[in-house]
C-alpha cells in the first residue's frame, strides 16, 4: 500500500489537466521537454514546473544528455492509486449493499 504522502502527491499531480495530458503522451513513449511542451500554449518555464510536479510524484523520470532532457513515464505510483480506488469502491459497495438490506427490511415491515 502506498503511503498517504505518495498518494497525495500523485493525486495532486494528476489534478491538473496539463499534467494528465503529459502522462497520457508519455504512455506512448519517451519525449523531450520541447516535444512535450509543443501542444501547450504556455511559456517553457511554466511548463517545466508541471514536469517537476510529475517528477516529484514519481510519475515520470528524466534523463539529461547535453542540453536535451528526455522524460519517461514511471507508472508504479499509479498501481498504488489503483489499489486505493479499488479499496474505496469495495467499501462503498458494501455500505450500499447494507443500506439496500435495511431499506428492503423496512419496506417489508410496513
Amino acid at each position: 500500500m502506498e503511503s498517504p504522502d505518495t498518494l497525495d502527491a500523485v493525486f495532486h499531480a494528476l489534478s491538473d489537466p496539463t499534467r494528465r495530458r503529459v502522462v497520457e503522451r508519455l504512455g506512448a513513449g519517451p519525449a523531450t521537454t520541447s516535444e512535450l511542451a509543443r501542444p501547450f500554449a504556455m511559456a517553457l518555464p511554466s511548463f517545466t514546473q508541471h514536469l517537476a510536479v510529475l517528477e516529484r510524484a514519481g510519475l515520470v523520470t528524466s534523463d539529461k544528455r547535453g542540453r536535451v532532457r528526455t522524460y519517461r513515464l514511471a507508472p508504479a505510483p499509479l498501481d498504488g492509486v489503483g489499489t486505493w480506488l479499488a479499496d474505496q469502491r469495495a467499501l462503498w459497495e458494501r455500505r450500499l449493499d447494507q443500506l439496500d438490506e435495511v431499506l428492503i427490511t423496512l419496506k417489508e415491515q410496513s
